[in-house]
This record gives C-alpha cells, sequence and structure tokens, in this order.
C-alpha cells in the first residue's frame, strides 16, 4: 500500500531552520505532484508548496515564498521542504501529500486534489 513517511519536524527557535522529509512507498512516485500542508492548533489545514512530477514547476504560499524551498529526489523517492527564517506563526504539524492528476496551479493548492497524505510531522517555533 502507499506509504507517505514524514521526518523532521521538531522545535526551533525563531529565525531557524528545518528540514523536512517525505519518503513515499508504494507508488510511481515520478509520476505523483507532491505536496506539503500544514494544520495549526484549531485552523484549516493549508497549503505550503508543490513540486511537480519531474521537478521542474514549484508552487507556494504567500506565507513561504522567500523563505521555504520544496525539492524532490525522484531516485529517491523522496520530496523535501526546506523552511529557513522561521517565525512561530509556522508552528504546526506539516504533511506530506501525493497527487496523481496533472493539477493547474489553482488546482495545486486545494488539498482534496490529492490522493494520499502522510501520518505529518510537528514543527514548533519558539518565540
Amino acid at each position: 500500500q502507499v506509504q507517505l513517511v514524514e521526518s523532521g519536524g521538531g522545535l526551533v527557535q525563531a529565525g531557524g531552520s528545518l528540514r523536512l522529509s517525505c519518503a513515499a512507498s508504494g507508488l510511481t512516485f515520478s509520476s505523483y505532484a507532491m505536496g506539503w500542508f500544514r494544520q495549526a492548533p484549531g485552523k484549516e489545514r493549508e497549503f505550503v508548496a508543490a513540486i511537480a512530477r519531474s521537478g521542474g514547476i514549484t508552487y507556494y504560499a504567500d506565507s513561504a515564498k522567500g523563505r521555504f524551498t520544496i525539492s524532490r529526489d525522484n531516485a529517491k523517492n523522496t520530496v523535501y521542504l526546506q523552511m529557513n527564517s522561521l517565525k512561530p506563526e509556522d508552528t504546526a504539524v506539516y504533511y506530506c501529500s501525493a497527487a496523481s492528476a496533472v493539477l493547474s496551479s489553482l488546482l495545486i493548492i486545494r488539498a482534496p486534489e490529492y490522493d494520499f497524505w502522510g501520518q505529518g510531522t510537528p514543527v514548533t517555533v519558539s518565540s
């Protein structure tokens, strides 16, 4: 079965960095667009970043632009989220997701368009 396993979350001070990883198995990784979403306590899940199948196109939420970088290694079936200049408002559980459809820029930011989800990794940014 398909598994997406996130790692790399933790506690970091404001201004610090974290690198999240998501290892995928049970699917043809290069055939899936990959996304990162996050959910803070009491809030809805929100889009953070996504990357096309080949890695040639990336998408970012406004809150992530200039601070976060999404990348993928299709040989390792892994997608990454490098997070720099972290802020307390970045505190959330971060989820990795995989989408089989070819999605437009309008759809790739929508959680229902994704077929598979990881269990999440918590990120806490202290002030």
